[in-house]
């Protein structure tokens, strides 16, 4: 599934140190770098219009660009996952994941009584 002639590929998204794990399983990858960190947007609709069925982002490109995040969700079937970088969680993607429930749901599931 790694490869666009499997299926419906993958990608990933972030700066070397983070995406270099997902080069080499073979995914296609993005780094992002000072010339291209405003056009994020942009490269996350390239993959969604060419069929991706999943974008892991890293953790801090995700909170930063969440509104660009957020209207790739809403117009586009690709998930984009939100991944931690090499200095650890900081815990973006339980956050997303709450949220979407929450959508899905109507509810917090999560919640702690």
């Amino acid at each position: 599934m790694a490869t666009s002639n499997q299926g419906s590929p993958m990608a990933a998204v972030g700066s070397y140190d983070s995406i270099l794990p997902f080069k080499a399983i073979g995914l296609d990858v993005v780094e992002i770098t000072d010339e291209n960190r405003d056009s994020i947007g942009e490269i996350m609709n390239r993959f969604a219009i060419k069929g991706y069925a999943a974008l892991f982002v890293e953790e801090a490109l995700f909170s930063k660009y969440q509104q660009a995040v957020d209207e790739v969700n809403e117009s586009t079937d690709m998930c984009i996952i939100p991944v931690p970088n090499q200095s650890g969680s900081m815990g973006v993607g339980l956050s997303s994941i709450r949220r979407n429930v929450e959508r899905a749901v109507g509810m917090d599931i999560f919640g702690v009584k």
